[in-house]
């Protein structure tokens, strides 16, 4: 492997990720629950997301990110819904390039930190039911 070369590098790690996961269970109704959540608040939100380069609206974002998940979830290869957001929802599988949000005149940040914020506001919710 050239290290030089970043994208052999990712390949490789995303390979050993991957592979470190395929012994993983199936997803609970729980955290299928929390991601369609995750999704659809995404997808609701009004904000943009930037894909390798390129901003997108948020119900494109909604669109991509569940056929991510479907593509995950087919293979068996997420255990948790933090599993989704750090595979599926934080980067793309082919760049490795950061996917971001921006909302109305706010900066741009990770979705990754967004969606586990939207978490975190999820579960807080239903504990106060």
């Amino acid at each position: 492997m050239n290290a030089k070369n970043p994208l052999a590098v990712f390949i490789v790690i995303a390979m050993m990720a991957v592979a470190n996961l395929a012994d993983a269970a199936e997803l609970s109704v729980r955290s299928r629950d929390e991601i369609q959540h995750l999704l659809a608040r995404l997808g609701n939100s009004g904000c943009e997301f930037n894909r390798n380069g390129n901003w997108y609206s948020a119900a494109e974002a909604q669109t991509h990110l569940t056929h991510k998940l479907d593509y995950f979830v087919k293979r068996n290869l997420l255990a948790s819904r933090e599993d989704f957001i750090a595979l599926g929802a934080s980067k793309s599988s082919m760049s490795g390039k950061a996917y971001q949000v921006k909302c109305a005149n706010a900066k741009a940040v990770d979705s990754a930190a967004w969606l586990g914020e939207a978490l975190l506001r999820y579960r807080a919710q239903r504990r106060a039911r």
